[in-house]
């Protein structure tokens, strides 16, 4: 099985956009509004994974401070977490839910380097066999952590509302419809949900444009 297309650097988003914009001429539109988006590429392994679990449903500030007090206790590193018990966690910040959560990421001692080599959706199967982590956080970490060039996250509410934005739909489409939808933007997903992310941002700016 080939290794997954790995996006390294703003070449690589240049090339899934031309080829996106050739597939699809409402690519080219988005792209003249937005330019090139960003990359959004970021490190992988435990601590990204970790960060995902104490970024849920609490807002950035809250999310930066628990971080904070995980980091001062040494939990960033997965045997030192996997050894704290949870009444440790609970007093840097975590949830009983997220400890159990973070426990159970550091206990399963994944071979994160081995990930980098995986398709996309043995990494998404992989992670979301663990609990706390769902389909959206597999693969945004796939995207960014791991860089892949051909994954997408059609639950993502932003990517549905910009398609339905796009596309002139009547409505955001549903997570099934919308990955289907995304197969003809293959082997360029992860560009189009940036395109995607970054034409939301523009044209809900737009909206407030007049004349």
């Amino acid at each position: 099985m080939e290794n997954p297309r790995i996006i390294r650097g703003e070449a690589c988003l240049a090339e899934g956009i031309a080829w996106l914009s050739q597939a699809e001429p409402r690519f080219a539109e988005a792209a003249r509004l937005t330019g090139l988006p960003p990359l959004r590429l970021r490190p992988d392994g435990f601590a990204a994974l970790l960060d995902a679990i104490i970024s849920q449903q609490v807002s950035v500030a809250s999310a930066n401070a628990i971080r904070a007090r995980m980091a001062e206790a040494g939990y960033l590193d997965e045997a030192r977490l996997g050894a704290a018990c949870d009444d440790d966690l609970r007093a840097a910040g975590l949830s009983r839910q997220k400890a159990r959560y973070a426990k159970a990421l550091a206990e399963a001692r994944l071979d994160y380097m081995a990930l980098r080599q995986a398709p996309g959706e043995e990494v998404v199967k992989t992670l979301v066999a663990l609990p706390g982590i769902g389909s959206w956080t597999a693969e945004i970490y796939a995207m960014f952590a791991l860089g892949h060039a051909d994954i997408f996250a059609p639950g993502d509410l932003a990517l549905q509302e910009s398609a339905r934005r796009l596309f002139q739909l009547d409505a955001r489409p549903t997570e099934k419809a919308f990955r289907a939808m995304a197969e003809s933007w293959s082997p360029w997903r992860s560009v189009a949900a940036r395109l995607l992310w970054s034409y939301y941002r523009v044209d809900k700016g737009r909206e407030g444009i007049t004349g």
